[in-house]
């Protein structure tokens, strides 16, 4: 990596709402580009089921995803800046929690986990970008899976309509299109932004 690229990432702050699917890797991804800071937060524990598409393994089942994500992350990455957070997030610990980020990777399983989580930081959190997920169950059609720029606050990976249900189950390969999709979006923000603070210090 180019060296103002590495020093913009090394400073870098992101929140990880959930460890799932999606979050556990996001963080995989983000802890092999050495993002400065990873917040992760999540309350639940790994169980068996969660194996067929989620970042852990099966001695780390009945262990809390945070303690289990941070033991899998400092492997690809011993000196990795990993604060856990267990926690259920709501709109008050959403900005407790995420207070010193740049940018929130939003990795929930439930619609109305995600539109609370998008709402407090787009109204509450004036300075930090969102990356949400909506639309990513079922196999096959990767290309369908996009990134698209809602607004200045907001980017929105998935198809935005493949909702889990009868024969459409969330699996390895699109859960892991999207979260791929997700770092990628994160890592864009970062740097566009070294990019805009350069284009500043010239002028």
């Amino acid at each position: 990596m180019a060296p103002q690229i590495y020093f913009e990432l090394k400073n870098a702050v992101v929140g990880i709402a959930g460890l799932g699917g999606l979050g556990s890797n996001v963080g995989v991804a983000l802890t092999r580009l050495k993002v400065g800071k990873l917040i992760l937060a999540d309350f639940d524990v790994v169980e068996e089921s969660n194996l067929t598409r989620q970042n852990y393994f099966s001695d780390q089942v009945g262990r809390h995803k945070v303690d289990a994500s941070i033991e899998n992350f400092r492997r690809i990455n011993p000196d990795a800046n990993l604060e856990g957070r267990k926690v259920r997030l709501t709109p008050e610990k959403v900005v407790e929690v995420f207070k010193e980020c740049h940018v929130i990777a939003e990795c929930f399983d439930r619609a109305d986990q995600k539109q609370m989580i998008v709402e407090t930081v787009l109204t509450k959190m004036r300075d930090v970008i969102i990356v949400s997920v909506s639309g990513l169950a079922g196999y096959g059609r990767s290309n369908e899976i996009v990134t698209r720029r809602v607004s200045d606050r907001l980017v929105l990976v998935g198809d935005t309509v493949s909702g889990t249900g009868p024969g459409v189950p969330l699996t390895a390969p699109r859960v892991g299109i999207a979260a791929y999709h997700q770092a990628n979006a994160v890592t864009e923000i970062l740097l566009n932004e070294l990019h805009t603070k350069l284009a500043r210090n010239k002028t």
